[in-house]
């Protein structure tokens, strides 16, 4: 089933779907690898269970949702990873989804994007496409992953068949900064709609960066000069400019950052702390999220047995506003206030 963790506070689409579980791609950087082994490669998440979640069976930690809420895929796994040729897991799900018209929005940098049989079924689906590129000196530390210049073919194809294509510079170093100002003519070019940008996360200590929540990163100065020139650049070449650094999610065009405003019938959750301490029209929560037993997703924060009964009481509201106030200094850590 697809599921919602510890997103919920800063993600307008917190609920993910994974159709396999690790990834041969082998980015050095990939955070996922902190957690299990992602050599080992199989199968995850099924048609069955997408199935439910799109006909409403919702339970556990994605029960406060009562909408068409875009499905975000491949948030810890590629989809499109060479795998998929011989199990075709997340082409059967596409075939689905096609019928349906659900909204999602899929992350991927895997080669079978562009074959024709998935371009074929992807345009015929309410979907929004991003692509995970930098530069083509990311090649060395993206060892098995389609190269820059192949991804960008990609794009050229997939652009012309979905309702948009966001390239996410993802994640950004600002040692590359030079690189990445030059190829955003190139994702102009190659059909993209905008670009989303978030800073990397270093595991270990390094010179020059600060911790923020856990991980050491640019300061935000840092990342702020380089935004406030590559998101100038974007607008000049027609491109929008999103920022997925929670620290500066100010400066995006929009503060749902995936790059699906104003697309028709695609609806995210604003009742989360980047909207509540941004946005000037001050989102309130549904009417489910303000009914007792829609808190379960907050247990992920919480390691300790305690916290069970505690949020099996509350509502996703109560579980929101209850973060907010315990832990005021780590979100201003996180959203750099």
């Amino acid at each position: 089933m697809p599921s919602c963790g510890t997103q919920c506070i800063l993600c307008d689409l917190p609920i993910r779907f994974d159709t396999y579980r690790g990834c041969s791609h082998g980015c050095k950087y990939c955070f996922t690898q902190r957690n299990f082994d992602i050599k080992k490669i199989k199968k995850h998440e099924s048609l069955k269970s997408l199935k439910k979640f799109i006909n409403f069976e919702r339970n556990g930690d994605i029960n406060w949702c009562d909408w068409k809420i875009p499905l975000h895929w491949g948030g810890l796994s590629d989809p499109f990873q060479p795998i998929e040729k011989k199990i075709r897991n997340s082409f059967n799900c596409l075939n689905f989804l096609v019928g349906t018209q659900y909204p999602f929005v899929v992350s991927t940098k895997g080669a079978h994007l562009g074959d024709d049989q998935y371009l074929e079924l992807l345009s015929k689906c309410n979907c929004v496409v991003q692509v995970s590129l930098v530069c083509d000196k990311y090649d060395k530390i993206e060892p098995e992953a389609p190269s820059f210049e192949q991804r960008l073919e990609i794009i050229q194809k997939v652009s012309r068949k979905v309702n948009r294509v966001i390239v996410r510079i993802q994640p950004y170093m600002c040692e590359v900064f030079e690189d990445v100002f030059k190829n955003l003519k190139k994702f102009k070019e190659s059909g993209a709609y905008g670009v989303i940008l978030e800073g990397m996360k270093f595991i270990k200590k390094k010179s020059g960066l600060v911790k923020v929540a856990g991980d050491f990163c640019y300061p935000k100065e840092k990342l702020e000069e380089d935004f406030l020139k590559l998101r100038d650049e974007s607008h000049r070449l027609g491109l929008k400019f999103y920022a997925g650094e929670n620290r500066l999610r100010k400066m995006g065009d929009s503060l749902t950052c995936c790059g699906i405003e104003n697309l028709p019938g695609f609806i995210p959750n604003k009742y989360n702390l980047n909207h509540i301490i941004h946005d000037e029209t001050k989102p309130q929560p549904s009417e489910l999220q303000q009914k007792i037993g829609t808190a379960y997703c907050f247990k992920s924060f919480y390691q300790n047995s305690l916290y069970n009964d505690f949020f099996k009481d509350k509502s996703f509201q109560n579980a929101m506003e209850f973060y907010a106030k315990n832990k005021s200094s780590l979100i201003k850590e996180i959203f750099g206030l």
